[in-house]
């Protein structure tokens, strides 16, 4: 598979799950472990959160680019809420899971699944996701 990368970016992260994460242009985030993992639930974001972030705002900006070669306009009011999981594989080691519900106030039902299948093909986290992790796609 060939990218031809438009953007790129990055993070350092020191302390890991506790610790702090400063992305490009020094911006620091907080990080801290949930208490379901072991952790103490502190103030700081986890990386299971800014996975959700980013790929529910990814998914509305890729139904955002879709839309117009399809002759449907998406609703001002959209939103696209992920519920990313994380937890132990039978296979060993950890995985995440990932549910997207998407709410299109407006549209009808058929052209809501297609901008959504359109979409899910694709914004890049579907396609870095596809065939390795169960991403769940709801309309709402």
């Amino acid at each position: 598979m060939s990218v031809n990368v438009l953007y790129s970016t990055k993070a350092t992260s020191t302390g890991g799950r506790d610790g702090k994460s400063r992305i490009e242009g020094g911006r620091e985030i907080e990080l801290s472990t949930p208490r379901e993992l072991g952790g103490n639930g502190g103030e700081g974001a986890n990386p299971e959160q800014l996975f959700a972030a980013g790929y529910s705002a990814c998914f509305l900006g890729a139904l955002k680019a879709v839309a117009p070669g399809m002759k449907l306009r998406v609703p001002q009011d959209t939103e696209v809420t992920a519920t990313v999981g994380i937890g132990p594989r039978s296979e060993g080691g950890f995985g995440i899971t990932a549910a997207l519900a998407i709410s299109l106030p407006g549209l009808a039902r058929g052209d809501a699944e297609k901008l959504v299948e359109a979409a899910h093909q694709t914004c890049p986290y579907s396609n870095a996701t596809r065939n390795n992790v169960d991403v769940e796609l709801t309309i709402i």
